[in-house]
C-alpha cells in the first residue's frame, strides 16, 4: 500500500507535470513575473467557470478577506457577524481593521454558521455577515441574504474551502459557492481544492463599482502608476502561481469528483455504526451523488461520539494514518479573541463539537486499498 498522506500533492501534480513545468518554463523565459499575461488569463478562465462578472486575484486568501471588508468601506466599530466554528483566519481580518467581531454558534450537522444565531446578533452596529462555507459546502445562504436584505447589511463569503461547490436556492436557481453574496474570498493555499504551489488568493464579486475599487486596493491603491486614488495594499498573485492554478482549473470538477467519490466511500463504510456521525450536507443526498457539486470535500469530517476522539487520532497517527482536528479551539476562546461579551452558553454546538469532530485523508489520490485500511482502522478502534 502506498503511503498514507493528508492530502497527496506529489502525486497529483505528476498527473500534470508536464503541463505545469511547461507554463513556469514559460514564465522564466518571458520574465513577466507580476501581472503578466497568466495572471490576466487565470482571472478571465475564473470567472467564466464561476459564472461571475469579476475575480480580482491577489496574494493570500486573509488579504482576499481583509480587502472585502476594505473595499465595502466599513469602518471601527462596525460589527461583523461571524462563525465560531472556523480557521482564525476569518475574525483575525475583523480585529485588524478594528471593526467588532461577533462571534455565533453554528449548525449541529453540517457545521455552518447557524442562521437563528445571527439573527440574535444582529444590532444597529451591524454592517456584515461573513458565512463561511466550511469543509466544502455552501452555508445556507437563501436565509443569509433574507436576512442581509431586512437590514440592509452586507454579506462576504469566505469561499476558502468550497470552490466549485453548487448552492440550489430555494427558487431552483444554481450558483456557484462565493458568487452568492456582495463579496467573496477565497484561497489558493497548496492544500485547497484548486491549489497554487504557494500562497495566493482572489475577490469575487458581480459590483462592478466594488471590483473597481478593489482592483485599485490590492495594487498600492493605484489605477495609473504612481497614482493613488485610494487606500490599498500590495496584494498580487504572481504569475507562476497563475499558471500553476491555470493549470488545475480545468481538472477542478474532476478532482472534486474524486473527492467525492472517495466521500462516498468513507460513509459507506461507516454506515450503521452508532458512534460515527458522517457528514450531512446541505440537500440530503449526502453529497456523494453522482450529478450533485453541492459538496466538494475539503475535508472529510466525522464525528465521533462515544468520547475516543481524542485516542482515535493517536491510534491512526500510530498506524500511518494521518488526521486532523479542526478545530481543537473555538475562536471565542482563543487568547487573541476573548471577549467578555461571550458566554459559553452562546456557543453549545461549537463546545460539543471540538471534542467530537476529526477529519480523515481526503484528496484527489486516494484509492480504495488506502480508504479500506483507514476506514478498518476507525471502526475497530470505536467499537473496541
Amino acid at each position: 500500500m502506498r503511503k498514507i498522506q493528508m492530502v497527496d500533492l506529489k502525486g497529483q501534480y505528476e498527473g500534470i507535470k508536464k503541463e505545469v513545468n511547461d507554463s513556469i518554463a514559460e514564465i522564466l523565459d518571458s520574465s513577466a513575473f507580476i501581472n503578466g499575461p497568466q495572471v490576466h488569463a487565470f482571472q478571465k478562465e475564473l470567472e467564466d467557470y464561476l459564472g461571475v462578472k469579476h475575480v480580482i486575484p491577489c496574494a493570500n486568501g486573509t488579504d482576499a478577506l481583509q480587502i472585502c471588508m476594505m473595499g465595502l468601506g466599513l469602518q471601527p466599530g462596525d460589527e461583523v457577524i461571524t462563525a465560531d466554528f472556523t480557521f482564525a483566519a476569518t475574525v483575525e481580518v475583523i480585529a485588524l481593521l478594528n471593526l467588532t467581531p461577533v462571534l455565533v454558534d453554528v449548525e449541529p450537522d453540517t457545521f455552518n454558521i447557524d442562521v437563528a444565531a445571527v439573527e440574535r446578533a444582529i444590532t444597529r452596529k451591524t454592517k456584515a455577515i461573513v458565512p463561511v462555507h466550511l469543509f466544502g459546502q455552501c452555508a445556507n445562504m437563501d436565509a443569509i441574504m433574507d436576512l442581509a436584505d431586512k437590514h440592509n447589511l452586507y454579506v462576504i463569503e469566505d469561499n476558502a474551502q468550497a470552490i466549485g461547490a453548487d448552492y440550489t436556492s430555494k427558487d431552483g436557481r444554481k450558483q456557484k459557492a462565493g458568487t452568492i453574496g456582495h463579496v467573496a474570498s477565497t484561497s489558493f493555499f497548496p492544500s485547497k481544492n484548486l491549489g497554487c504551489y504557494g500562497d495566493g488568493g482572489a475577490i469575487f464579486t458581480n459590483d462592478d463599482d466594488l471590483a473597481h475599487t478593489i482592483r485599485g486596493m490590492v495594487n498600492h491603491g493605484m489605477y495609473k502608476r504612481y497614482y493613488h486614488d485610494v487606500v490599498g495594499v500590495n496584494s498580487r498573485l504572481d504569475s507562476i502561481q497563475a499558471a500553476v492554478l491555470r493549470t488545475k482549473l480545468p481538472h477542478l470538477d474532476s478532482y472534486n469528483k474524486r473527492r467525492r467519490e472517495a466521500a462516498r466511500k468513507y460513509s459507506k463504510a461507516f454506515a450503521g455504526q452508532p458512534n460515527i456521525v458522517v457528514p450531512k450536507t446541505v440537500n440530503g443526498c449526502e453529497g456523494i451523488c453522482d450529478t450533485c457539486d453541492c459538496h466538494v470535500f475539503h475535508q472529510y469530517t466525522l464525528k465521533i461520539l462515544n468520547g475516543k476522539r481524542d485516542a482515535l487520532v493517536q491510534h491512526l497517527n500510530d498506524n500511518g494514518v494521518p488526521c486532523g482536528v479542526y478545530y481543537p479551539v473555538p475562536l471565542h476562546q482563543q487568547k487573541a479573541y476573548r471577549d467578555e461579551r461571550y458566554k459559553e452558553t452562546d456557543f453549545p454546538v461549537t463546545n460539543q463539537l471540538i471534542h467530537e469532530v476529526m477529519s480523515l485523508p481526503m484528496h484527489t489520490e486516494l484509492d480504495d486499498e488506502q480508504i479500506g485500511y483507514i476506514t478498518n482502522l476507525v471502526i475497530r478502534f470505536v467499537n473496541s
